[in-house]
């Protein structure tokens, strides 16, 4: 189980920290440019997505580094379960927009980040 959670949490925490570096670094045009499942950003301001980005950077440092440094565990699961809030308004997000197939993917990383949650927080504790 160890194995497992490591593997989710490590795919889960690289695509957060990329999407979360892109909506930083980038200007809001260019990340709308990305494709139709970004239009989101229509919706918000450019200080807002530069919220959001920094929130998945500090969330996905929160899903590695306490645990690759044996420092403050229980921030793993709580990062996870902070993730799964921000993807909950992301999920609302396209409800609202009426996005349905990218909401199943939102609802997918809502999942695994549950699976992370749980597995830290009960199955296989770190620490």
């Amino acid at each position: 189980m160890h194995t497992a959670l490591w593997i989710v949490t490590a795919v889960v925490a690289t695509g957060f920290i990329i999407g979360g570096v892109s909506q930083v670094v980038l200007t809001k045009e260019k990340y709308r440019s990305f494709g139709a499942n970004q239009h989101w950003v229509d919706d918000f301001g450019r200080g807002h997505i530069k919220a959001i980005g920094t929130i998945k950077i500090i969330g996905s440092l929160g899903l590695i580094l306490p645990a690759v440094l044996d420092v403050a565990v229980v921030l793993v699961p709580l990062a996870a379960s902070g993730l799964m809030l921000v993807m909950a308004g992301a999920g609302t997000t396209r409800f609202r927009r009426s996005e349905w197939g990218y909401l199943l993917g939102d609802l997918m990383f809502i999942g695994l980040l549950g699976f992370v949650a749980w597995g830290r927080f009960a199955l296989a504790p770190l620490g």
